[in-house]
């Protein structure tokens, strides 16, 4: 499905700051393996990068809610839409 989004400029170069430094502490996992480190501090790490992903799908479900379902519901095609936010957040939970 290829859906217009409303990120600015500024949502974007955080969302992709946030991925990054992400991406970093993936790397420094790997390392860490790699290096036979203790086995909490890798737990440590890597339930710091999966916080860090949560708040990344917290901060793009609040922007698409403010927007996307918003503008939906403004058109009366908010049923759908809610429908799918809720399919999502019910997904994102269980993880």
């Amino acid at each position: 499905m290829d859906q217009k989004t409303h990120r600015c400029e500024s949502d974007k170069q955080d969302l992709n700051n946030r991925l990054k430094k992400i991406e970093g502490q993936v790397r420094g996992l790997q390392k860490m393996i790699e290096e036979d480190r203790y086995c909490i501090d890798v737990l440590v790490q890597i339930s710091a990068v999966s916080a860090g992903l949560k708040k990344v799908g917290f901060q793009l479900m609040e922007n698409h809610t403010h927007h996307c379902v918003a503008d939906a519901i403004k058109s009366g095609d908010g049923e759908a839409s809610i429908d799918e936010l809720m399919k999502v957040i019910k997904q994102f939970s269980k993880s």
